[in-house]
């Protein structure tokens, strides 16, 4: 156990500046979050404060500070948005919370102006599976999933799915041929 506790103090050793940088830095990120929270205060104060921290960490000469300053920058013009009216998002966060979990991964594929394709054509089922654990806080058993196994998905988001293979092979140069003899076959047999 001594030489346990030796080699574990010698580790912390050689880690301490790092591990003094770190709580900086955490205390850094603690402050900038206080800032979001409408729960502290007015939205022009809180506002006021963020300035000031984005203003003090782009004057330090640490890198992660002027990391820090960049990214609240580019974050700064829709923070502060919904201000303090009664039932306003307080910021573009809380805008966020809904949005954020239907369509994370699109968001960070397509850019954040564009909600994705999957939200659009698998929203119906697609919603409540995403807030499922909202009203199930347990992991999910078998049990749990049994009544759903015949579930299907409603008939306007088929649909969607097949226009969207459609429109797919469309845009396709190798299967376009394919698709307009299809379409030209259906259409000769319906008239």
């Amino acid at each position: 156990m001594r030489r346990l506790t030796g080699c574990i103090d010698r580790g912390l050793g050689l880690v301490t500046e790092v591990q003094a940088t770190l709580r900086q830095q955490v205390a850094d990120i603690a402050a900038v979050d206080a800032t979001l929270d409408p729960a502290k205060g007015s939205c022009l104060r809180r506002r006021a404060e963020f300035e000031s921290l984005r203003d003090r960490f782009r004057a330090d000469r640490d890198s992660a500070r002027q990391h820090f300053a960049a990214v609240m920058m580019s974050f700064q013009d829709g923070l502060f948005v919904g201000g303090d009216g009664p039932g306003l998002p307080q910021d573009n966060l809380e805008l966020e919370r809904w949005f954020r979990r239907p369509k994370g991964h699109e968001r960070r594929i397509h850019g954040h102006r564009h909600a994705g394709v999957r939200i659009v054509q698998e929203g119906p089922t697609l919603l409540l599976a995403l807030d499922a654990h909202q009203a199930h806080p347990d992991p999910f058993q078998v049990d749990d999933l049994l009544p759903y196994r015949r579930a299907q998905a409603p008939r306007c988001q088929r649909e969607a799915r097949h226009r969207r293979k459609i429109m797919r092979k469309a845009r396709s140069t190798k299967k376009r041929g394919l698709l307009l003899a299809e379409l030209e076959r259906r259409y000769l047999s319906d008239s």
